[in-house]
């Protein structure tokens, strides 16, 4: 009966990887691309001229990053990994806290605008009728994919916006503190990912994302109708 159970956890785990797995690909794919494209209006061609504004998802690929997404999926309650970041030289820039600023924000507003494209697309799903939605496997597998691909971005969105260098929300404080402040901000940035990791093996921040999350799905489950 254990063995069962076990069985039948693992394939809900599964099937959460393989719903969710596209949709997240698709918004750290464009949450990079949205980074290079900002970054070229701002004057920096470094992005475009690496081959990084495509849709081509091997450039992009971190495999670690990959491979915590594989592991979020199975074993947390949200899915978290990351792309190779684009390239930026921010010596290309006209305005450099302005543009940083801009470019930084871009990323995590992609993964926004995602998030909103996919409720829309969801309640264009919910408009055939329940028997296709809810009794056929392909009704049902578009319908985990797109409340799969909404929470996935939302994630990327909102833990990106997180005020701890090297995160975009780092860069984007960082451009908001006056100059000596930025400057203890970016030294901290040296073991940001340190204390991303700690904070996140502890779980901390659950306490600090999961209202944010939860409310920004209602919100999105609103927009879907419902």
């Amino acid at each position: 009966m254990l063995t069962n159970k076990v069985m039948e956890h693992i394939s809900s785990q599964l099937m959460h990887l393989v719903v969710v797995f596209l949709p997240f690909l698709l918004g750290i794919i464009l949450h990079e691309i949205s980074h290079g494209f900002a970054a070229l209006k701002c004057g920096d061609p470094t992005a475009r001229m690496m081959g990084r504004l495509t849709l081509n998802p091997l450039p992009h690929i971190d495999p670690v990053g990959l491979g915590c997404f594989v592991v979020t999926s199975l074993f947390t309650p949200f899915v978290f990994g990351w792309a190779k970041p684009v390239p930026v030289n921010p010596r290309y820039f006209r305005n450099y806290r302005r543009d940083i600023l801009l470019v930084s924000a871009a990323g995590p507003a992609c993964n926004f605008l995602l998030a909103v494209l996919l409720a829309l697309l969801l309640r264009l799903l919910l408009l055939a009728p329940n028997d296709f939605i809810l009794h056929s496997n392909i009704g049902n597998f578009f319908l985990q994919m797109l409340l799969g691909g909404i929470s996935a971005n939302l994630v990327l969105g909102w833990f990106n916006l997180l005020p701890i260098p090297p995160l975009d929300g780092g860069h984007i404080l960082q451009c908001l503190l006056p100059y000596r402040m930025a400057s203890s901000l970016d030294r901290i940035g040296k073991t940001g990912f340190i204390i991303l990791v700690v904070l996140l093996a502890c779980g901390a921040l659950n306490y600090v994302l999961m209202p944010i999350l939860n409310l920004s799905f209602k919100a999105m489950l609103s927009l879907a109708g419902i």
